[in-house]
C-alpha cells in the first residue's frame, strides 16, 4: 500500500507509546485517524495533538477486551469516514512474576487485552474490510517476546506468542480469501512506552495481584529497561515501511541483541535441544 493520503487508520492503545507514534506518522501521511484507548483524558489530549497536524481525527473510548466495545469502535470509524483501510491492533499490557504465583486475574487481564484485543479487532474489522473491496492493511502488535522465552514474564510471552500465531494464520487465510487485505505483525523490542505502568488501566474486577519478590523484581526491571530504550517513533517508522513494502514480520535489525535471543530459540528448535537461557545483552 503506497498511497495513504485520504484513507483512514484505526489504532488501539493510541493515547500513548507506540499507538500514539503510529497516529502521528499516519497523520503525516495525510490519513484520517481514529484513536482508540481506554483512558479518556489521555485520549482527548492525543486527539488534540493529532488534529493539530492538519488531519481529521476522532477519539473513541474502547475496551479492547470487549467485543461489543470494539464493534462500537468500528461503527464510529465507518460513520465518521465511510471506510477503514488500516487497522492497528496495538493495545497491550504487562505484568510479571513466577507463573505459579501469579493470580488468575493476572492471567485473565493479559489474555483479555493482548489476545482478545486482537481477536475482537479481527472479528469486527475484517468483514468490514472485505465488504469494502478495496486495499486494506492490518497490523497486529506482538513483541520480540513472541520470538523467545524468558523467566518471570511467562504470561506476557504466552499472550505474545498467541498474537504472532494468530497473525500468521490470518495472513494465510486472507491470502486465500481476500488478498486485497494484507497483514503485518509488529514484534518490537524494548521501547520507551508506558507498558510498565499499564496496571493503571487494570479493570477493578481483575485487580487481584500477588505482590511477590519476583513480581517486584520483574516490574522494576521492565520499568528501568523501557525508560532507557528506543523512542516509539522508531517502531512507527518500521510499521510504515512494512505497509509500503507489504512485509509481514516487523522485526528489529539483525544486529539488535533481541535478534540474537530469538535466533537462539530457533536453534533450540532446529537442533531439538532444551531451551537455552539467552537474555538479550542490553
Amino acid at each position: 500500500m503506497q498511497e495513504l493520503a485520504g484513507k483512514t487508520a484505526v489504532i488501539t492503545g493510541a493515547a500513548s507509546g507506540i499507538g500514539l507514534a503510529l497516529a502521528r506518522i499516519f497523520a503525516e501521511q495525510g490519513m484520517n485517524i481514529v484513536l482508540a484507548d481506554i483512558e479518556q483524558q489521555r485520549l482527548d489530549a492525543a486527539v488534540t495533538e493529532i488534529s493539530a497536524l492538519g488531519v481529521e481525527a476522532i477519539g473513541v473510548v474502547t475496551d479492547v477486551g470487549s467485543g461489543e466495545s470494539v464493534a462500537s469502535l468500528r461503527d464510529a470509524a465507518v460513520e465518521q469516514f465511510g471506510s477503514v483501510q488500516i487497522l492497528c491492533n496495538n493495545a497491550g499490557v504487562y505484568t510479571g512474576g513466577n507463573l505459579w504465583e501469579q493470580t488468575e486475574d493476572d492471567y485473565e487481564w493479559l489474555i483479555r487485552v493482548n489476545q482478545w484485543g486482537i481477536i475482537h479487532g479481527v472479528r469486527q474489522f475484517v468483514p468490514q474490510m472485505i465488504s469494502q473491496g478495496d486495499a486494506c492493511y492490518i497490523v497486529n502488535t506482538s513483541s520480540m517476546a513472541s520470538m523467545c522465552t524468558l523467566p518471570f514474564a511467562g504470561i506476557y510471552h504466552m499472550t505474545k506468542h498467541a498474537a504472532l500465531a494468530l497473525s500468521e494464520c490470518l495472513y494465510h487465510e486472507l491470502s486465500i480469501s481476500a488478498p486485497q487485505i494484507k497483514v503485518s505483525c509488529l514484534c518490537p523490542e524494548l521501547f520507551n512506552t508506558g507498558i510498565a505502568a499499564s496496571s493503571r488501566n487494570r479493570p477493578e474486577a481483575l485487580r487481584e495481584e500477588n505482590i511477590t519478590d519476583m513480581h517486584k523484581m520483574s516490574m522494576d526491571a521492565i520499568t528501568d529497561a523501557t525508560a532507557n530504550s528506543l523512542s516509539p517513533r522508531v517502531a512507527a517508522e518500521r510499521v510504515l515501511q512494512a505497509i509500503k513494502d507489504e512485509t509481514f514480520y516487523i522485526l528489529p535489525p539483525e544486529d539488535n541483541p533481541w535478534s540474537a535471543t530469538a535466533n537462539s530459540r530457533l536453534e533450540d528448535l532446529r537442533l531439538r535441544r532444551n531451551p537455552t537461557m539467552a537474555p538479550p545483552a542490553i
